[in-house]
C-alpha cells in the first residue's frame, strides 16, 4: 500500500508565497513522475507542474514563472514553491505519483488527499 500525504497549503494574501510539500510512503521500488494538480470551485482538476525522476519539469503558461517543482528521490517527496500568488490560485491541490510497488510491478497512480490553498486579503 502506497500513500501520498500533503502539507502546506492555508490562507495567504495575493503576492505571498506557499511551499506545498507531498511525501510518498509505502512499499515504493521506484516513483516515476511526480505532479500537482489544482481543483476551484467549479473547475474541472489540473494539471500545474510535473517533474520526471530525472528532474525535468513542466509546467502550464498560467504558474510559468512562478511555481517551481522539485523533488527529493531519498525521501520520496515533491515540493511545490508557489510565488506572486494570485487570488485565481485559490483551489484544492492535490499530489499524484506514478509509483512501481514491491506488489505491482506494473506502475500504479497515486493520490494524495488535496490541501486547500486560499490567496485572498
Amino acid at each position: 500500500q502506497v500513500q501520498l500525504v500533503e502539507s502546506g497549503g492555508g490562507l495567504v494574501e495575493p503576492g505571498g508565497s506557499l511551499r506545498l510539500s507531498c511525501a510518498a510512503s509505502g512499499s515504493i521500488v521506484y516513483i516515476y513522475v511526480m505532479d500537482w494538480y489544482r481543483q476551484a470551485p467549479g473547475k474541472q482538476r489540473e494539471l500545474v507542474a510535473s517533474i520526471t525522476s530525472g528532474g525535468t519539469t513542466d509546467y502550464p503558461d498560467s504558474v510559468k514563472g512562478r511555481f517551481g517543482i522539485s523533488r527529493d528521490n531519498a525521501k520520496n517527496t515533491v515540493y511545490l514553491q508557489m510565488n506572486s500568488l494570485e487570488p485565481e490560485d485559490t483551489a484544492d491541490y492535490y499530489c499524484h505519483a506514478r509509483i512501481q510497488t514491491r506488489a505491482n510491478l506494473r506502475p500504479n497512480d497515486y493520490w494524495g488527499q488535496g490541501t486547500r490553498v486560499t490567496v485572498s486579503s
